[in-house]
């Protein structure tokens, strides 16, 4: 079986991780019980180790949190499109902040590289601003 591998993806349209749970509880009625989706234009050449990952969110230019790949479909768009459906575990897990720049799409993320879940108990913590979480994350202190 080979290595996982994550996903890393701009949560575009939320400036939090709150905005995305917000997101989610509005849109529930169209998942699966604890289950969400995004639906994005590429299919990971690499799906079997995906399938072993998490997609990583990231919001105003920091991963912030993760939710675990449950399954990869193809779906058709409205304009006859074939895309990718990555299904979720509905459970968003807070990380660690880690500095992202822009792109476009999604990338890859080995495991070794990506930012560690926060424990439980600083889960709902107030996030810091991201250039603050940012300078600490590169000296070491967060």
């Amino acid at each position: 079986m080979p290595d996982p591998v994550n996903l890393v993806k701009l949560c575009v349209g939320a400036d939090s991780v709150q905005d995305l749970l917000d997101w989610h509880d509005s849109q529930r009625h169209r998942y699966p019980p604890g289950r969400t989706f995004h639906v994005t234009r590429m299919w990971p050449r690499r799906e079997a180790e995906v399938l072993q990952g998490s997609l990583y969110w990231v919001f105003k230019g920091q991963i912030l949190a993760r939710q675990k790949i449950l399954a990869l479909e193809e779906v058709q768009g409205s304009d006859g499109i074939s895309r990718c459906a990555i299904h979720l575990d509905a459970q968003v897990i807070r990380t660690e902040p880690a500095a992202r720049r822009p792109f476009q799409g999604w990338r890859y993320l080995p495991v070794g590289d990506s930012p560690r879940d926060l424990p439980q108990a600083r889960a709902t913590d107030d996030s810091l601003p991201p250039d603050l979480a940012a300078a600490l994350a590169e000296i070491g202190l967060r």
